[in-house]
C-alpha cells in the first residue's frame, strides 16, 4: 500500500496531487455551503479554454532552450492589436475572429523574431530580461494607445476625440463566438465546446510540429546545445524559432481570451498576464528546462479550476473579497516553488 502510494506521488507529482486533493476538499465545502457547483465547473471549463493557448505558448520557448517566456506580454500586445484592427473596421462574426487571429499571428511572428534576437544576446538571463522587456513594451504601448490613429467612435475617448479607452467591449457578433459554437449544457454545467476545441487544436498542431524534423531539431538544441552543434544544428536559429512560436501562440491566445471575455483591456492590463501562464505550465510539471504539451494542458486545468473554485468558496467561508490576494499568492507561490526545486523533483 505504501509502495503504491509512493509510486502514485512519483508519477503524478506531489504538487499536482496536493492540488487535486485540495480541489476535492473545496468542492465538498462548496456543496455544504450550497454553492452552485455545476456553474463553477462550467466556469472552470471556460477559463481553461480562455487561458489555455497562452499557457501552451510557454512550451516552445522552454523546448528551444530560451526558458520560460516571461516576455509573453509582447505576444499579448500583438493579439490586442489584431483585435483592435478588426474592431476599427467593424468586422464581426467568424470572419472578424479569423482576421484578428491572422493579424495577431503575423505581428507575433515579427515581434517574436526581434525578441528572439535579443534573447540570443543575453544567454543565461532570458527569464529576467524577458520580464523587463515585457514590462517595457506594455509601458511603451500605453503611450501608443493614447496616440493611436483609430477613428471608431466606440473605441476612442469622447471628450478628446482621440486615444483609445481603457476597456473596449467586443462587438456582439464576435463576443464569446467560440464559447457558443456547438456549446451545450449537461447537469446544469455549460460546456464551451468551440473554445475547448480551439485549445485542443492548438495543442494538436504543436504536438505534430514537435514530431517534425524541425521540431525535433529545436528540442535537441534546447536540451543539449553542444550535441546539437555537433549535429550541424544552428542553436541560435532554433532558439529564435522557439521564441517566435511562443510569441505567436501568445498573440493568438490573447485573441481567443478577448473574444471569450467580451472585452479588450488596454494600457497596464497586460502587464502581469505572463505570470499566471508561467505558474500554470509549472504546476503541470514543466520546469525552466523541460516542458511538454501535456504539462500545459494539465497545468491549465489545475490552475484555472483552482482559481475558479477556490475564490467563491473562500468568500463563502471568510467575510470579504480576497480574490486578487489569493490569485497573487497562488500564482507567485507556484512560480517560486517550481523555479527553486531541483531538476527532476516532483
Amino acid at each position: 500500500m505504501i509502495d503504491s502510494l509512493k509510486q502514485l506521488v512519483k508519477a503524478v507529482g506531489l504538487p499536482r496531487l496536493t492540488i487535486v486533493l485540495f480541489l476535492v476538499v473545496l468542492l465538498v465545502i462548496g456543496a455544504v455551503n450550497r454553492l452552485p457547483i455545476s456553474m463553477l465547473l462550467g466556469n472552470s471549463l471556460v477559463r481553461i479554454g480562455m487561458n489555455g493557448i497562452m499557457v501552451l505558448a510557454m512550451v516552445p520557448s522552454v523546448q528551444s532552450g530560451a526558458g520560460l517566456n516571461f516576455g509573453l506580454s509582447i505576444g499579448i500586445i500583438a493579439g490586442l492589436l489584431g483585435m483592435l484592427v478588426v474592431m476599427e473596421f467593424k468586422i464581426g462574426g467568424l470572419l472578424g475572429l479569423a482576421l484578428a487571429l491572422l493579424i495577431a499571428a503575423v505581428l507575433g511572428v515579427a515581434s517574436g523574431y526581434v525578441y528572439g534576437l535579443i534573447l540570443n544576446r543575453v544567454r543565461g538571463q532570458e527569464m529576467m530580461i524577458g520580464t523587463y522587456v515585457g514590462f517595457s513594451i506594455v509601458s511603451a504601448m500605453c503611450m501608443f494607445w493614447i496616440m493611436a490613429p483609430f477613428k471608431n467612435p466606440e473605441m476612442i475617448w469622447v471628450i478628446s476625440g482621440k486615444g483609445l479607452r481603457t476597456t473596449l467591449p467586443v462587438s456582439d457578433s464576435m463576443a464569446q463566438i467560440l464559447d457558443k459554437l456547438w456549446g451545450f449544457s449537461i447537469f446544469g454545467m455549460k460546456v464551451p465546446t468551440g473554445l475547448l476545441l480551439a485549445f485542443a487544436l492548438a495543442c494538436l498542431l504543436l504536438g505534430l510540429f514537435n514530431r517534425t524534423r524541425l521540431g525535433i531539431s529545436m528540442r535537441i538544441a534546447g536540451a543539449n546545445p553542444t550535441f546539437a552543434m555537433s549535429c550541424g544544428i544552428d542553436v541560435d536559429k532554433m532558439r529564435i524559432l522557439g521564441t517566435v512560436l511562443s510569441t505567436a501562440l501568445g498573440a493568438m491566445g490573447m485573441v481567443v481570451y478577448c473574444q471569450s471575455l467580451g472585452l479588450v483591456q488596454l494600457y497596464t492590463a497586460p502587464l502581469m498576464m505572463a505570470f499566471p501562464a508561467v505558474a500554470a505550465v509549472l504546476l503541470g510539471g514543466a520546469s525552466a528546462r523541460k516542458a511538454t504539451v501535456w504539462n500545459a494542458v494539465l497545468g491549465t486545468m489545475l490552475f484555472q479550476t483552482l482559481l475558479t473554485i477556490a475564490l467563491p468558496v473562500t468568500r463563502s467561508v471568510i467575510e470579504g473579497d480576497i480574490s486578487e490576494v489569493a490569485k497573487t499568492i497562488i500564482s507567485n507561490g507556484m512560480i517560486l516553488y517550481a523555479l527553486t526545486r531541483k531538476e527532476g523533483d516532483g
